[in-house]
């Protein structure tokens, strides 16, 4: 097997510490064939879909990319932006935002990159463009602020499966969830307190989270606990009584049971419980997406309306607001503790290169004269 290694390496490159921020993919456009690839792929990793892989294979292509992909084609289409989709520019508007936040602390000695688990930018292009900036230290960010095997855990295969295939793997650390860090409720506090201000408060605060089989749970997953804790915390920080909030789940697929209650069941029960109006959030949702944007303010607010409802106000995701990228600067810098990372100074890059081209010549006289 031939491991794959740096081009144009240098032993005397500068080593920088990287930072891979990540989120779960999105199809390189708005068409059948480009949703048919991206759900093929999705789809078929074991985190997302725990069935015996020759009956799945069977029947995630003789039934569900036949029908699926064109379905969300139109979907995709209603929020497409010129920019791309809703997910991949406000995931690239955080990297950037937070690369921004870094480079001012430390300068050129961190490099900030993002990646789709699913799509592009692949999570390999991610590394083999930070391994040629001679990143050495590294820690991955999934924007999955609950952990779950089949988000936080399948990042980490794909990282696994990549590193499996190179020559010098850097040192690694890698955040499963930050579910109660105390910036990111702070954060969501914050957001919803300013939408409350502008577009006043409705009965009830809905705190809708992405579903996922009830199974996982039973089986020790903390998705579950983690978004209820999630939901306690943010509420005790909004001074909320318990009847003044709930917990829902949605984006169900298939006939199984998921988690419960469900988002859209639940919106359509609570006119006939006296409740007219309803703020939804969704706290899993680190960018909006078509989960958001399309399930929630467009398919949810309609059952609501249609069942009594009077008033939905959908509350917008963190995005790249300046609360959310200052909540995850902060948990990156907790998490690159102990790492030596030198911090802004414009003449240490260049000090660091020569004391490394000094070591070259003297441990590699023959490899550095050819260089």
């Amino acid at each position: 097997m031939q491991f794959k290694g740096s081009e144009n390496f240098r032993h005397s490159q500068p080593e920088r510490l990287g930072v891979l921020v990540t989120n779960l993919g999105t199809p390189d456009a708005p068409t059948a064939s480009a949703l048919r690839r991206y759900l093929g792929e999705f789809l078929w990793d074991p985190r997302v879909v725990e069935v015996p892989r020759p009956l799945w294979w069977l029947i995630l292509h003789g039934v569900i990319l036949r029908i699926r992909p064109s379905r969300s084609a139109k979907a995709y289409a209603g929020v497409w932006q010129p920019e791309g989709s809703p997910l991949m520019i406000h995931t690239a508007n955080q990297a950037n935002a937070i690369r921004e936040e870094l480079k001012a602390r430390y300068g050129d000695n961190v490099v900030v990159e993002f990646a789709m688990r699913y799509g592009n930018p692949s999570v390999t292009s991610a590394l083999d463009d930070m391994q040629r900036q001679g990143v050495r230290k590294m820690l991955v960010l999934p924007l999955y602020p609950q952990y779950s095997a089949s988000t936080s855990a399948s990042t980490f295969d794909a990282i696994a499966q990549d590193f499996a295939k190179r020559r010098w793997l850097p040192d690694f650390r890698f955040i499963s969830h930050y579910h109660d860090f105390p910036p990111y409720i702070e954060a969501m506090a914050e957001l919803i307190e300013a939408h409350w201000v502008e577009h006043g408060r409705k009965q009830k605060l809905m705190l809708s989270y992405h579903g996922v089989p009830k199974k996982y749970l039973t089986k020790g997953d903390p998705y579950h606990c983690e978004c209820h804790k999630t939901s306690r915390l943010l509420a005790e920080r909004l001074g909320l009584a318990k009847d003044e909030y709930m917990t829902t789940f949605q984006s169900r697929f298939g006939r199984e049971e998921w988690l419960k209650p469900y988002t859209d069941e639940t919106l359509k029960s609570l006119p006939d419980q006296g409740v007219k109006s309803v703020d939804v959030f969704c706290p899993g949702f680190s960018s909006d997406c078509l989960e958001t944007v399309e399930e929630i303010d467009e398919e949810n607010r309609e059952y609501f309306m249609e069942s009594g409802g009077e008033a939905f106000n959908y509350i917008a995701a963190l995005n790249a607001t300046q609360g959310h990228i200052d909540a995850l600067v902060a948990l990156i810098e907790q998490n690159i503790e102990g790492w030596q990372i030198p911090l802004n100074n414009p003449q240490h890059l260049a000090e660091r290169q020569a004391l490394a081209d000094a070591q070259q010549a003297t441990v590699y006289p023959h490899e550095t004269a050819k260089l």
